[in-house]
């Protein structure tokens, strides 16, 4: 999955509403990054560069598999291969707007 499609779906996923209230910038080293803004109504989420409440760093293949639910972003944190500055305690609350569970939501309704 490129860094544009799995934009798509994380906007997909977050809505334009999401109820969340905050911003979140993953940052992908020289892959990218995935800006989420919560805050405002439409939900926003670009590639921008912009500074956000919490920020995490993660490679963009890790990512991906916390994405599609083959990989914990728990067991991630704590091997090391994910690392989370600013208000950690949002991060914790990312599964609401973007885990598997939404995903898996989103499909079922567009069906």
């Amino acid at each position: 999955m490129t860094l544009a499609e799995m934009t798509d779906e994380i906007r997909r996923r977050v809505g334009e509403n999401s109820g969340f209230g905050h911003t979140v910038k993953f940052d992908f080293g020289a892959v990218g990054r995935i800006f989420i803004d919560a805050q405002s109504v439409p939900n926003r989420v670009t590639n921008d560069d912009a500074p956000a409440q919490t920020t995490i760093q993660v490679r963009f293949d890790d990512f991906c598999k916390i994405a599609d639910g083959t990989k914990s972003p728990a067991a991630a944190f704590f091997a090391g291969r994910l690392k989370v500055s600013g208000n950690v305690g949002v991060s914790w609350k990312l599964g609401s707007i973007i885990g598997v569970e939404r995903a898996q939501r989103h499909r079922l309704d567009a069906e």
